[in-house]
């Protein structure tokens, strides 16, 4: 008879808001394919004493621990563990519970740790071997420790992973933390100075940077040069005088000048008053950047990325090498371990030897982008040496529903617009306000504040061109000598440009590229994995379904939440990933008289089983008659005094709120890219309009004559869709009758 496998899961080094989330993928996973799990508590010091810090997770062990911060099976420093005599215990410990499998959640010192004690597993056996603590078969039966291992560290300085689990929430933290002092620094025309973390990763602090509408950042990838302090000033001192009210100056932890010493926020705030003569104020945001519960990316990222770990180490033999489990363009990938552990110290080292544009290119080249999108930002001013260039009168625009980051993208577009020396002009309410007329030129101070508003300042709207109107829009577009439109929104903004293509025969005013950058809460638009929006309306779902668990008392209770989406079910799908739903109905898959019978008989069962609470996610258009109070109705009855049903409708909040940290730096990059485009379009001359797409975390343009193939028209959305793949890994992790 085959001997049961074993797992081990535990957490090490820094603690990161996902860590659980993870931590609970490993254990459904494994349980789920018949194998014994075993929580390893806090850290190498749990796997050295051993004992009751090596314990067999159940499934109901790990419900619950998606929302909470930190790590619940503990991390701890272990200096004993870095001795032969400390591992020869820890690998003892192991064997007693037959544990030659490892996923190990933490920073690269931590991962480097558990790859040495792999190597080194074969010498440690013979060593065990020879003393008698182990047998023969015991041995025999594991030669080989798996190492699969997955970046837990809020800095995002990993190489082969696209994010670490923690740096989105640490990127919230930072910036929610921001837009706080940023209101009280406008209200006094007040300097701050706020340090955050990172090490020598400047990430957060880039990041951090654009999201808040810093006035300038210092990270170590790329040291100032000398003279950097009355460059700074001077920077500082133009913003004010063109009427900026606030000034916000982001320092990453690690930020180095050239000779290679710190620049502390204290000398920062010193440089200031020096120069300026005005008062800096210092704020140091501190561990408050790994605290709090992990967004719903974190959670989701880390749930997959758990699950995959799981497939990994089964699937390892015992000649293959430690893999890291990243996230890389969008999707899980596996790569070597130590390679990408290389990789992550070849950029401090080009620091040092003075070769940023090396470091820079090693942190990605969205990285490199996104710190020269940066650089205009920031400016108080255009550029005036481009005035003299070739201008261009381009138009911007919002359509369809409100979508959080709209005006983060505008404010992006028409300052990098300004920037290259073209007249950018804001149109309001949509394709209304191209009927009506309603246009006029932006100003660079006038999108100052605009990178923390929900909603649309422009103004947006559903309404869709018809013909009526047609002579309208081509009279507006003639008069107003536009060259070009930037698009940002959703499908109304697509079928709106679509339509006007199709006219070009009878209007030549149509005759002008359009770009449409995609931002919707439905994540419903063809080509973009993820539409600006998208990530604000998920949090906003996951928040509230936080606050509905939390609102269980003793007795028995199922929840059905309704999710917006129209007929796409990402909204549902991903938040019931990141709140552990035990049911999610989308449209895609429909609902049947069968299915609902047989969820409920599964709630029953799992009811009866000391079951306190569960929780269904409905996206609002899943089935036309089985309605959520249809649900709710059904379940209710047939639940008895077993258990009792509530139902929320979230509704309109979904679409409101201040757009996240993820979705202010996606619609920068994307506003970027598009009015890029169109720039270059109406420079070739070019009449072709296109939608952005963003697939694999590649920016790619699509000609709108090919949308009809790549949609369902009458369901609003993609024939493609990529989170429909994770369907099984939902499905695997929600019930525990599939283990």
């Amino acid at each position: 008879m085959q001997q049961k496998q074993s797992i081990g899961v535990m957490t090490s080094g820094g603690d990161a808001q996902g860590m659980n989330a993870a931590v609970r993928a490993v254990v459904r996973t494994g349980l789920s394919l018949g194998i014994d799990v075993y929580a390893i508590f806090e850290g190498y010091q749990g796997m050295v004493d051993g004992g009751d810090s090596i314990r067999k997770a159940e499934w109901s062990v790990v419900s619950g621990i998606l929302e909470q911060g930190g790590t619940v099976i503990g991390t701890a420093r272990c200096q004993e563990f870095r001795d032969f005599s400390g591992r020869l215990k820890a690998a003892l410990n192991l064997l007693e519970h037959g544990i030659d499998k490892l996923v190990v959640i933490g920073g690269d010192g931590s991962l480097t740790g558990a790859n040495c004690f792999s190597e080194e597993w074969p010498k440690l056996l013979k060593e065990l071997l020879k003393t008698g603590k182990i047998t023969k078969e015991t041995a025999k039966a594991h030669p080989t420790l798996t190492i699969v291992g997955l970046v837990g560290s809020i800095d995002n300085d990993m190489a082969n992973t696209d994010m670490t689990i923690g740096a989105d929430t640490a990127l919230r933290q930072i910036v929610d933390a921001v837009d706080s002092i940023g209101s009280t620094a406008a209200s006094h025309q007040r300097t701050f100075v706020v340090e955050v973390m990172g090490r020598n990763c400047g990430y957060l602090a880039l990041m951090s940077a654009i999201a808040t509408g810093a006035s300038w950042v210092l990270i170590p990838e790329h040291p100032p040069k000398p003279g950097w302090e009355k460059k700074m000033c001077g920077f500082l001192d133009a913003g004010r005088k063109a009427g900026r009210r606030d000034s916000i100056i982001i320092v990453a932890e690690g930020a180095r000048d050239r000779k290679g010493n710190p620049i502390t926020v204290q000398y920062v705030k010193d440089s200031i008053e020096k120069h300026l003569g005005v008062e800096a104020r210092i704020t140091i945001l501190g561990h408050v950047q790994r605290g709090g519960s992990p967004t719903a990316f974190d959670r989701y990222m880390s749930t997959l990325l758990g699950y995959h770990a799981v497939k990994e180490a089964l699937e390892t033999g015992a000649d293959k090498e430690s893999k890291l489990i990243g996230m890389k363009e969008n999707r899980v990938k596996v790569f070597p371990l130590m390679k990408s552990v290389e990789i992550t110290h070849e950029v401090p080292k080009a620091i040092e030897s003075d070769d940023y544009d090396k470091a820079v290119r090693l942190r990605g080249s969205s990285f490199g982008k996104m710190r020269n999108i940066f650089r205009t930002l920031c400016q108080s001013v255009p550029d005036p040496a481009k005035k003299n260039h070739q201008s261009f009168r381009l138009g911007v625009m919002n359509a369809s529903w409100p979508s959080p980051g709209m005006n983060k993208g505008i404010r992006t577009a028409v300052r990098l617009g300004m920037n290259m020396g073209h007249t950018m002009l804001g149109i309001s309410n949509g394709f209304e306000g191209l009927i009506k007329g309603n246009i006029k030129e932006m100003g660079w101070m006038e999108v100052e504040d605009w990178y923390d508003k929900g909603g649309s300042i422009l103004g947006t709207n559903r309404k869709i061109p018809e013909d009526s109107d047609l002579y309208a829009i081509a009279k507006n577009i003639e008069e107003n000598s536009i060259k070009g439109i930037l698009v940002i929104g959703g499908w109304t903004g697509y079928k709106g440009v679509q339509m006007l293509q199709a006219q070009r025969k009878n209007f030549p005013a149509f005759n002008i590229p359009f770009i449409c950058v995609p931002a919707s809460i439905n994540n419903n638009l063809p080509a973009a994995e993820l539409s600006v929006g998208c990530d604000t309306a998920l949090n906003i779902i996951v928040d509230a379904i936080d606050k509905i668990k939390h609102s269980v008392d003793t007795t028995r209770r199922a929840f059905i939440v309704e999710v917006m989406g129209r007929y796409c079910g990402y909204l549902a799908q991903m938040s019931g990933l990141a709140t552990g739903a035990e049911l999610t109905y989308l449209h895609e898959e429909g609902i049947t008289v069968s299915k609902l019978m047989e969820d409920l008989k599964m709630l029953t069962a799992a009811f009866k089983k000391d079951r306190h609470t569960a929780l269904i996610i409905r996206n609002e258009m899943a089935n036309s008659t089985y309605t959520s109070d249809f649900i709710r109705r059904l379940f209710d009855e047939e639940g008895g005094d077993l258990f009792d049903v509530k139902m929320s409708i979230l509704g309109a909040i979904q679409q409101g709120g201040i757009p996240t940290s993820f979705d202010r730096t996606q619609a920068t990059w994307l506003a970027a890219e598009g009015i890029e485009r169109l720039v270059k379009d109406v420079k070739n001359s070019k009449t072709s309009s296109s939608f952005i797409g963003l697939q694999g975390g590649k920016i790619t343009f699509h000609d709108f004559e090919k949308m009809d193939k790549m949609v369902i028209d009458e369901h609003y959305r993609p024939k493609k869709q990529w989170w429909l793949e994770l369907r099984d890994i939902v499905n695997t992790l929600a019930k525990p009758d599939q283990a």
